[in-house]
């Protein structure tokens, strides 16, 4: 595997998209890109069918838990694993099984006998395959970037092909939906999956010497990792920040079917629409961050990211017209990729490679560790108070939460800036980067 090395030229697009001259990396986002529109598009039928069989907020957050739980609980014995094993060979594997999870999503939709039950075993499955998938991919795509100057770029990379698929599929399904029924797209979902498993087989990936067990086991591999996440107030306070938005703002999306069919009066196609906005707004954001030469400024921009989410939340749950939820969402998607990608950019630039694989697994629990919970808090709250009000809270937590960050600045500034300077990733010159370092970014 090789790239040229980095140069200044070639123009802000080039710029933007340097990590793509790795050729593993671009057989990992040509693949992953396919991928996604397929998984976008299966989330989406998956929350329609919920609806049209039960109509029911609490049924929605539940469908939500079933499939979040597993990854939460599997997820620090995956980081172990990801840690050991050779994770060109796991990808394989876990894209395969969930492949075949989306192909009998379709048959039973297909054959008329989904029933909930069904539909949360099946989600199950697919947290348990999550739950080492999602670690892996993360460690993983990261090992494709042989210049750590690229590694905010190929993240950004990353967040835009998610985001773009996030754009492209919740429309795509809704156009699915309206015309042909929800298995259509399960079984788009799990052809999508050939993308990326062809990317995975022509990649040149020398094989990955395990890396030897010790003595003592898992359990002291575990503590090993949380210790030295206790230890990093940069990777302890953005985890903090994400399970807390994570559990108390992000569970918003189990309820957008009711303000698409109950609020705003439409159907599969405002669902879609919806989505897309909230996509399009992921998208920019991640687009954005491609841009930036500097992780420098990524702390900021993670406040400002947590207060717009939060502003717009509130906001989506006021409105009444179509046209103007679809822009709180639009914003609402910006702020939230924002503070995940940079999040994400940061804990990636710092942590040290052979904790990697433990630092995602708990990074992913701090995000997606608190959602089951969030998404069954919602789904309840939702049925007692509505819909809108229930949304408008979460806006205003995630604005408490941006609060609390926000005096934790300094903190984290003075914290990670020395990291960066050490690394060379600072903008300023030696003597500008020292005498920088005990003042605020």
């Amino acid at each position: 595997m090789s790239a040229p090395s980095p140069g200044a030229g070639g123009g802000n697009w080039a710029f933007m998209v340097r990590a793509l001259r790795y050729r593993n990396y671009r057989l990992f986002f040509g693949g992953q890109i396919v991928s996604l529109v397929g998984n976008w598009m299966t989330m989406t039928a998956t929350s329609w069918l919920v609806y049209r069989l039960t109509g029911s907020a609490r049924m929605l957050g539940l469908v939500g838990f079933a499939g979040q739980l597993p990854s939460v609980l599997l997820m620090p014995l995956a980081g172990i694993l990801v840690d050991r094993v050779d994770q060109h060979r796991l990808l394989m594997t876990t894209q395969t099984i969930s492949m075949l999870q989306s192909f009998a999503l379709a048959a039973l939709t297909f054959s008329g006998r989904m029933t909930i039950p069904a539909l949360l075993a099946l989600n199950v499955l697919q947290g348990l395959i999550n739950a080492f998938d999602m670690p892996c991919r993360q460690a993983f795509v990261i090992s494709l970037i042989e210049n750590r100057e690229d590694l905010s770029n190929a993240v950004a990379l990353n967040s835009s092909m998610f985001n773009l698929a996030r754009l492209i599929g919740p429309a795509v399904a809704g156009v699915v939906i309206a015309a042909r029924g929800e298995a259509w797209c399960f079984t788009a979902d799990g052809l999508s999956f050939l993308a990326v498993l062809l990317a995975l087989a022509a990649m040149t990936v020398a094989p990955r010497a395990p890396r030897p067990v010790r003595a003592a086991g898992a359990r002291a591999e575990f503590k090993e990792g949380w210790r030295y996440i206790v230890g990093s107030a940069p990777i302890r306070t953005i985890m903090t920040l994400l399970a807390a938005v994570s559990l108390l703002a992000v569970p918003y999306a189990v309820l957008i079917p009711i303000f698409a069919g109950r609020i705003l009066g439409g159907g599969p196609h405002m669902l879609g629409l919806l989505m897309t906005a909230s996509g399009a707004g992921a998208l920019l954001a991640a687009l954005w961050l491609a841009t930036l030469r500097s992780v420098a400024t990524l702390g900021r921009a993670i406040l400002a990211a947590t207060v717009g989410f939060g502003a717009s939340l509130a906001a989506f749950g006021f409105c009444r017209v179509a046209w103007l939820s679809c822009v709180f969402l639009l914003t609402a998607g910006f702020g939230f990729m924002l503070l995940l990608a940079a999040s994400n950019t940061i804990i990636q630039t710092i942590v040290d490679p052979d904790k990697r694989g433990r630092v995602m697994s708990f990074l992913m629990i701090a995000i997606l560790g608190t959602a089951p919970f969030g998404s069954l808090a919602v789904g309840a709250l939702a049925d007692r108070l509505g819909a809108p009000r229930t949304v408008i809270l979460e806006g205003v937590c995630c604005l408490l939460i941006a609060a609390w960050f926000s005096r934790k600045l300094d903190e984290f500034h003075a914290a990670v800036r020395p990291i960066y300077a050490r690394m060379g990733l600072l903008p300023e010159t030696a003597g500008d980067a020292a005498a920088s370092l005990g003042a605020s970014a």
